[in-house]
């Protein structure tokens, strides 16, 4: 595993188990200079700034991206797998939107997530949640999904961890290319859901029949 996704992993997992501190995932965001430079960006592209409606623009786009980019503080909350549950838990149809780190584009889709549980279980909105938490980020989707997928393997220690994410790239629909409806989809398999065939067709079966 990568230091770069190390650090993320425990970035995340402080962001998981105490309040919301920005200092944890970077420097804090800071609105004045964010709405400076979306004046100075918008100026350069040629808009009137003192027209009625682009007076404001500035700091509502500072805002909306300080929002966008503000993962929300959530308690990982575990449970001893007292049953003895072996097969997979799966929550499918996540939704999650992100940033492209390379253009500040959105891109948007839905998450599918499952475990194999071993000692450990874990609430069932947690799995959403932890999409959420790197998606708020300047991202790319490969990576979301390697990072996801790590922190299930790093907080519940389970027999197998598989994510699929399917997504819809702005900087690919609207500019470039120009192919709107076209979805990446990415995949991060762990344990037994990548190394057992009949767990990994299991998983996918699961995932494919929605």
């Amino acid at each position: 595993m990568s230091s770069s996704l190390v650090n993320g992993l425990d970035a995340a997992t402080r962001l998981a188990e105490s309040p919301l501190n920005r200092a944890d995932t970077g420097s804090p965001i800071d609105l004045d200079a964010a709405e400076l430079a979306a004046r100075n960006l918008l100026v350069a592209l040629g808009a009137d700034l003192s027209s009625d409606g682009l007076q404001e623009t500035p700091s509502r786009i500072a805002r909306a991206y300080a929002e966008l980019l503000t993962p929300m503080p959530f308690n990982a909350t575990t449970f001893p797998n007292d049953e003895g549950y072996d097969e997979l838990v799966i929550v499918r149809d996540i939704p999650f939107q992100s940033l492209c780190m390379h253009h500040m584009l959105p891109f948007y889709g839905i998450a599918h997530v499952a475990y194999l549980p071993g000692e450990k279980i874990i609430g069932l909105s947690k799995l959403g949640r932890v999409v959420d938490l790197f998606a708020r980020d300047l991202q790319v989707q490969e990576r979301l999904t390697t990072q996801v997928a790590d922190w299930i393997d790093a907080t519940l220690a389970p027999r197998g961890v598989g994510v699929i994410l399917e997504a819809e790239h702005l900087c690919m629909s609207m500019r470039g290319v120009q192919k709107p409806g076209s979805r990446t989809v990415t995949s991060a398999l762990r344990g037994s859901v990548k190394d057992d065939p009949r767990t990994r067709q299991e998983f996918l079966s699961l995932v494919a029949n929605i």
